[in-house]
């Protein structure tokens, strides 16, 4: 047993304590990460603003009129954004219309009055309104089938589509068929002129 204890105090010798953490190299790691982070996210919001840049020539939305009539239908929900009629990617984001929020839906004989705690609020006339149909998906939010209220309507010289969710799904087929028989009532006034 003897020449054991030699041979374990030999390999007690070689071994070394455990390096000391190079601490100026973490601490210039985190510093990169969170620049680039910030880069990152400086981009994008350049990004959105030059979107609105793009934009600017959307007028502003309209307001509610004084007296819109008793309501139709009323819904809560969220509102997931605006993009160009018929390219669901293509977000409009000028006068708040990109900024998803909460969403109050009012259905009058005016029109559709879209109040956004936190966002501009906005008023779509009854002679406005084109189409209102089930969808999936708008502007990188992508539902279930029939998962999305999409309301096409005209601002200006541009076909506009909003998406809404409302709480309870089930309410999106009320709100279909109300929105497209006001539209097939108003262009059908409209023709008989």
């Amino acid at each position: 047993m003897t020449p054991l204890i030699p041979m374990a105090a030999s390999v007690a010798a070689e071994q070394k304590s455990a390096e000391v953490t190079d601490w100026a190299a973490r601490i210039g790691w985190l510093v990169g990460l969170v620049l680039f982070v910030a880069l990152v996210y400086w981009l994008m919001r350049e990004g959105w603003k030059w979107r609105g840049t793009l934009q600017g020539d959307l007028p502003e939305l309209p307001t509610v009129p004084e007296d819109p009539g008793p309501a139709k239908l009323s819904m809560s929900g969220r509102y997931h954004g605006s993009t160009t009629a018929g390219q669901w990617l293509d977000r409009i984001v000028t006068h708040g219309l990109g900024t998803r929020s909460r969403v109050e839906l009012t259905l009058t004989d005016a029109g559709l009055d879209v109040v956004r705690p936190g966002a501009t609020d906005f008023f779509i006339p009854a002679e406005a309104l084109r189409e209102a149909l089930l969808g999936k998906g708008i502007a990188g939010k992508v539902l279930s089938e029939g998962g999305l209220l999409v309301v096409t309507w005209e601002h200006g010289d541009k076909l506009i589509d909003s998406g809404f969710r409302s709480d309870r799904a089930a309410e999106h087929t009320e709100w279909v068929d109300a929105l497209n028989n006001m539209i097939n009532k108003s262009t059908k006034t409209e023709g008989a002129r």
